[in-house]
């Protein structure tokens, strides 16, 4: 037979906290602090796995688990001296819910399970206090009748129309006939009337009686709780964090204690720390005479837990520290045992009965990423932690807080979300919305922020981006334009909002029934991906000298290199500052991005348009002394560090004109008709650009191109050396498919190489020439293309798109769905495929190191900041990741992170 059934209580227990994946989070801390002798009410655990038995065998009890069930009881009978279901002395009982980690207020709960119409007076005659009796039997009827006979039966009522919301409004009813503001000006007499109301209105609305067997309520909301595992909340939040399916939930079954027996019974909510800042101060919130749930619903102003909690919302509300010294030094006392045993900051749950203190739960507390972090470094410096566990208890992704500007999650609780997009850039930003790159940069001030609205943008809409606050777009994806430079700059973006109807003429966006127009404002939130309207109250990020004292302590753990995708020398500044170790992709064609925009980008236009080899020699002439600055500032910013320059990889339908405007300058430029340039641009139309003429493509069709850029390099090189600097230059060619292709491009380098050396009399120049890894082929003949190339760097968009054949700029089309129904675990081009992408990473590796042993490899797509996919990448021994300046600090900190779980 099975064990389904765990006991604990009287400072003994059947599991600890080792044995969370069995008894989940809250079950297994219950077991932990019986075993510290803490004063917890006796209880069982139902386990995880009978959570999977009883879904699979849809939703019944076996005969194993009813047994093992009254055997849990007799435990807790035992040590309380009541009985379950007694006339004369009864015992009530909580089911809560528990899965290995925490999910708060995504499952159910059901409090004061067993009391009837018989065990009632029981009750009463036990604790002579008829009020509190009702008050516990009115809070059982509507917790039951909406967790069990509502949500557990899958019944979907309309919006204000269920259970729980109608016996709501039969006492709010009855509290303003009666002038009442608060629960417990409710006498016992009316809280009985109440009980007889919700019986009916629950027979009225759910054609079923209210349950009056204790083993009914009893098995009926241990069901519950185990379905409330498919739940609607559940299975978001488990999405939102990545927690498996099929863990399952625990169900805790525990005697209840009473904090609204009186006065001088209470339940509160409290933080060893504060879990908003780390401050090293016992952070809560208690309410007199009430259950748990007062506290998290809102229903009362919860008040302060000790005097140094006071704000001016409450102030004028009596601290627990004050109205019960006694048990809050008990608590406190609590508070230091827990935070030495778990040496963490804890949630602890406590019901005070009859002025004696009970812990109802604990747990590793939430926190934000400042807290994190100040309590990471805190519990190092006080000798309870070493450094490996400060290093792992600040997770990745919590550096985006302390990077950008954030949306208050306190003012997100309260707003309606307008639209959902990709979260393509971090942070958070509000303005008034434009819908033109002009406007944006005509309106935006220090003062007045601007969001670029626009259906998709394009390096013409570059100069408003800069100038915007935030980037909105109804098309495109993670990888898109407006994705790749809102991440570069650190700039808040949500991109393929599919809701948004925009209308550029009329300057007016639609979504559903609501329309905004130009100057109304609204607020991204660009690391959740959503849209609000109006301004939402924002938490600002500034300079932070412990993040640096953090960050240097993982780097003593870190082995892998962390670089920078940057394209300008500001980028590469910011990066440095950030810790990046070099630049691992410098995309040429993004110069054409930048502030200097006009001018080169009508020369790389000319240079694409032109028919001719002298008219394209004349044009690249022309272009040369703009690459050469940008690629030497980038060098001298990274001076000393390597930098991975990749050749021209532009999607040219990108770059040509469009409006008659530039049309009509071109024609006049190349002293061509106009028709001559619209015949030009439709001879560049491709079926897909994603998979044309581009890359080392185009160097081989035009050689001349790639020798102005190698000019370029290796100028920018030798001027650099001559004024004692250190560049440290590596050429990428990206786009290959073929080793011949490395062999053609190698020979145009080495004859530039050889005439700049000659030209500026010097012997060397420390450069190494590699290739961009993004088409599967060239993944499969790694062992070949390491015969030319001295080092790999993977493109993992490409790569990604290349071998799901999906088109990483339309996949908001249906990529959602695909998530939604589980046919992918997680969006490809946000995290590294690790079945199908990274198969052919490991192959890669393999066999390239098989050729060259020292071969350097790298990783340059996006998923080089993504926690998951850095730890992919230090599994296949990559020497290095590279991702954009702001990504940086979790690169680094997630490089440490696989260093420490591999050594572990």
């Amino acid at each position: 037979m099975s064990k389904y059934v765990f006991c604990f209580g009287n400072k003994q227990a059947e599991g600890a906290i080792s044995d969370v994946n069995i008894l989940g989070g809250k079950g297994a801390n219950l077991c932990e602090m019986a075993i510290l002798g803490l004063p917890v009410p006796p209880g069982f655990i139902i386990s995880t796995e009978c959570c999977n038995e009883f879904l699979k065998a849809g939703g019944k009890f076996s005969d194993d688990l009813e047994k093992q069930i009254l055997q849990g009881l007799k435990h807790v009978e035992s040590i309380m001296g009541a009985r379950f279901g007694s006339v004369d002395n009864p015992l009530l009982v909580s089911c809560r819910s528990g899965a290995r980690k925490s999910m708060p207020g995504m499952m159910e709960t059901v409090l004061n399970v067993g009391l009837t119409s018989e065990t009632i007076n029981g009750l009463i005659k036990k604790t002579k206090n008829k009020r509190f009796v009702y008050d516990a039997y009115r809070r059982l009827i509507m917790m039951y009748s909406d967790v069990v006979m509502e949500k557990a039966e899958g019944i979907e009522p309309q919006e204000g129309l269920g259970i729980r919301v109608q016996l709501e409004k039969i006492m709010h009813d009855l509290k303003k006939k009666k002038y009442y503001s608060h629960d417990t000006e409710v006498n016992a007499d009316e809280l009985e009337y109440l009980c007889e109301k919700f019986k009916e209105k629950v027979k009225e609305v759910l054609n079923k009686e209210f349950p009056d067997d204790p083993m009914e309520q009893l098995k009926g909301s241990i069901a519950a709780v185990f379905k409330s595992w498919n739940g609607k909340r559940a299975i978001s939040y488990r999405k939102i964090e990545g927690i498996p399916d099929e863990w399952g939930t625990a169900v805790t079954v525990q005697s209840m204690v009473f904090g609204n027996m009186g006065d001088n019974s209470a339940t509160g909510v409290a933080f060893t720390r504060n879990p908003a800042t780390g401050e090293n101060l016992f952070y809560g919130e208690w309410l007199p005479n009430a259950q748990g749930e007062d506290v998290v619903a809102g229903i009362r102003t919860p008040y302060p837990l000790n005097e140094a909690n006071k704000s001016d919302h409450n102030d004028y509300l009596t601290s627990l520290e004050v109205r019960m010294p006694g048990i809050y030094r008990e608590l406190n006392d609590i508070r230091n045992i827990l935070e030495i045993h778990y040496k963490d900051m804890m949630d602890i749950e406590f019901t005070i009965q009859d002025a004696r203190l009970y812990m109802l739960q604990c747990r590793v507390g939430k926190r934000t990423g400042t807290a994190s972090l100040n309590i990471a470094l805190d519990m190092l410096k006080d000798g309870l932690i070493d450094e490996t566990t400060c290093v792992t208890r600040v997770m990745p992704n919590q550096l985006d807080e302390l990077l950008h500007p954030v949306v208050d999650p306190e003012a997100e609780k309260n707003a309606n979300v307008l639209a959902k997009g990709l979260p393509a850039g971090p942070g958070g930003a509000y303005g008034k919305i434009v819908f033109t790159s002009d406007d944006a940069v005509r309106l935006a001030t220090p003062q007045r922020n601007v969001i670029l609205v626009r259906e998709e943008t394009s390096p013409e809409d570059v100069e408003g981006m800069r100038a915007a606050a935030g980037i909105l777009t109804a098309r495109g994806g993670m990888t898109s334009h407006a994705a790749l430079v809102a991440r570069g700059w650190g700039k808040c973006c949500i991109v393929g909002a599919g809701a948004l109807k925009i209308d550029v003429e009329a300057k007016r966006l639609k979504v559903e029934n609501k329309t905004f127009k130009e100057g109304d404002i609204i607020t991204l939130n660009g690391t959740k991906g959503l849209v609000y309207e109006g301004m939402l109250n924002m938490i600002d990020s500034s300079e932070n000298l412990r993040l640096k004292e953090f960050m240097a302590i993982a780097d003593k753990y870190r082995t892998m290199g962390v670089r920078t995708n940057a394209d300008t020398p500001e980028d590469s500044k910011i990066a440095r500052q950030f810790g990046a170790e070099g630049i691992g992709l410098f995309r040429t064609e993004h110069m054409f991005y930048g502030t200097k925009l006009e001018e080169p980008l009508f020369l790389l236009r000319k240079m694409i348009l032109s028919p001719s080899y002298f008219e394209r020699k004349e044009a690249l002439d022309e272009l040369f002394p703009f690459v050469k600055d940008e690629i030497k500032g980038t060098l001298e910013a990274m001076d000393g560090l390597p930098v991975t320059i990749r050749l021209l990889d532009p999607p040219l339908h990108e770059f040509v004109p469009h409006n008659r405007e530039h049309v009509v300058r071109f024609a006049k430029a190349l002293h061509v008709d106009e028709k001559e340039i619209r015949r030009r641009i439709e001879d560049l139309e491709e079926s897909n650009p994603m998979m044309g003429h581009r890359g080392v493509r185009l160097g081989i069709s035009y050689p001349e191109i790639t020798e102005m850029q190698a000019k370029a390099i290796f100028e920018a090189s030798c001027e650099l050396i001559k004024q004692g600097k250190n560049p440290l230059p590596e050429i990428m060619i990206p786009v290959t498919c073929d080793v011949n292709e490395l062999k053609v491009t190698k020979k145009i380098i080495d004859q530039v190489y050889e005439e700049t050396l000659k030209k500026f009399s010097l012997p060397k120049i420390e450069y190494k020439f590699g290739t961009m890894i993004e088409i599967p082929r060239a993944a499969l003949l790694a062992n070949k293309m390491a015969e030319i190339a001295e080092f790999f760097s993977f493109g993992t968009n490409d790569l990604t798109q290349m071998t799901f054949g999906f088109s990483r700029d339309d996949t908001g089309n249906f990529l959602g769905e695909y998530l939604d129904k589980k046919i992918l675990e997680s969006d490809p081009f946000q995290t590294i495929d690790q079945e199908g992408v990274g198969q052919l990473i490991a192959y890669a590796v393999e066999n390239g190191r098989k050729t060259k042993p020292n071969l350097k490899i790298g990783i340059c797509g996006e998923q080089g900041g993504e926690p998951k996919s850095v730890d992919f990448c230090y599994k296949c021994g990559l020497n290095y990741v590279s991702c954009s300046p702001y990504r940086v600090p979790i690169a680094r900190l997630s490089a440490a992170h696989a260093a420490i779980k591999a050594k572990k």
